[in-house]
């Protein structure tokens, strides 16, 4: 399963299942909190994704203790989404070092910006997993949620440099073409 052994694997899942539960409590207080339209996508959306990864490591943590082995990410975003339905969805903690620090600094920009150190910290997480990773589909499974926190930490800095340069979120027009040549 991995150089560390199978109990360790499963305890770095269990790891990243209650990174992702604080993650996605995050993007859910951060889209109540901002009030700008696009901004409130962004975060409602990895909301929406982190709750995917909350189903699938759960699906897998649960497979691999069965001795199932690994499964597809998608078919791991399936089986979680069985499994919240007979157990119910994770009690998400009350303890969120990213909301405090929102707390404190409640601006947009601060919100991006707590965010993608959450999100820097998940990809240096994935790509030692993936590191000590053995089988195919091990890596298969790793190598998605690495991806795609990856994505997650591209679409929030460019988030964060369009708050930064102009105030905007990302796809506001800060002035129009054809209002200036009128």
């Amino acid at each position: 399963m991995s150089k560390k052994g199978p109990a360790s694997i499963i305890d770095d899942l269990r790891v990243a299942v209650r990174t992702e539960m604080t993650g996605h409590r995050f993007y859910t207080a951060a889209a109540e909190m901002v009030e700008n339209e696009r901004g409130k996508n962004v975060f409602v959306h990895l909301a929406k994704e982190e709750l995917d990864h909350i189903r699938a490591i759960a699906a897998m943590v649960h497979a691999l203790e069965e001795g199932k082995g690994w499964l597809g990410y998608d078919d791991a975003v399936k089986t979680g989404e069985g499994i919240f339905e007979k157990e119910g969805l994770p009690i998400f903690p009350e303890e969120n070092e990213m909301l405090d620090k929102l707390k404190l600094d409640p601006g947009d920009l601060s919100a991006v910006k707590i965010a993608m150190e959450s999100e820097e910290k998940a990809v240096d997480a994935y790509l030692e997993m993936l590191k000590r990773a053995e089988t195919p589909d091990e890596k298969v499974f790793l190598t998605n949620l690495l991806e795609m926190e990856k994505d997650h930490l591209k679409v929030l800095r460019w988030e964060s440099e369009a708050l930064s340069q102009t105030g905007f979120w990302g796809d506001t027009m800060e002035f129009s073409v054809e209002k200036e040549s009128d």
